[in-house]
């Protein structure tokens, strides 16, 4: 998809293998503070699994879905949660620390003196965050079939749409990233992350809304990634599937594209 998106980008001769060295970077100087933060930001979206998936639930009771199909409260919101800790997880990497990286630590300035491109440097940094999301998302997903909220089978194919979900928000933050002007430019991106959280499907189906309401949920990014993975968690089949899975894909390429290019603008001016 990339490729056919990005034709003329750059050469893709060993760029696979110089993407990969950025990635190793990341690694290599990893402290040891980060663990900490990769456990708390897996222990989130458990927390509000527990808080409203279990406990609002007891009051809620069961859902009945668009297709008729009944559900627990836990078992509508746990796929949320997941598609949410994959958000979360890859924008924290793309949008933070990207932006620490090229704004003040001037990492990439150094970087482009070598072989890799911009592109190269996004497609590292891309994969490097998806590690991480990688690492909410199957954690998430035991915790889900611990609970009794999905079967294996259907957590071993969630797994790969989180893993798409994550690829899409982390294309989108760096994108955004490279926008930014200063740190209190964040407080404008959590304002929206935070909106998203709310109001994509996650803690009641879009249905709920009002009619202009919901035409607008169903466009956000967070809602095509919810609707995606809880209909793989409770077994629900649909055509929607491949809307779904397009819009991420486009999302991913679009956010690659404008982050590679907005990156060599700042970097070779």
């Amino acid at each position: 998809m990339v490729g056919l998106v990005l034709p003329r980008l750059v050469s893709f001769e060993g760029a696979p293998r110089r993407s990969a060295s950025v990635a190793e970077r990341n690694f290599t100087s990893l402290k040891s503070a980060y663990w900490l933060v990769l456990f708390s930001g897996f222990l989130e979206p458990v927390l509000y699994l527990f808080s409203i998936g279990i406990g609002v639930g007891a009051l809620v009771g069961d859902l009945t879905l668009p297709g008729g199909r009944v559900v627990s409260y836990a078992a509508f919101v746990a796929p949320a949660m997941l598609a949410s800790s994959a958000m979360t997880g890859a924008l924290a990497e793309t949008t933070f620390n990207f932006f620490g990286k090229m704004k003040y630590m001037k990492l990439y300035d150094g970087i482009i003196a070598t072989p890799v491109q911009p592109f190269e440097i996004a497609l590292g940094e891309l994969g490097w965050a998806m590690i991480r999301g990688s690492l909410y998302s199957a954690a998430f997903l035991v915790v889900m079939v611990v609970m009794g909220l999905t079967g294996v089978g259907a957590a071993v194919t969630a797994f790969p749409a989180a893993v798409l979900v994550g690829f899409a928000f982390g294309a989108l933050g760096m994108a955004v990233a490279t926008f930014m002007r200063s740190w209190q430019d964040f407080d404008l991106m959590g304002s929206a992350q935070f909106t998203l959280f709310l109001f994509s499907g996650t803690f009641v189906p879009a249905e709920a809304y009002p009619a202009v309401l919901r035409w607008a949920v169903e466009l956000t990014p967070l809602y095509r990634s919810v609707h995606l993975i809880r209909g793989i968690a409770v077994g629900a089949s649909g055509w929607s599937w491949l809307l779904d899975v397009a819009y991420l894909l486009v999302l991913t390429a679009v956010g690659l594209l404008v982050a590679s290019q907005r990156m060599g603008r700042l970097l070779y001016k």
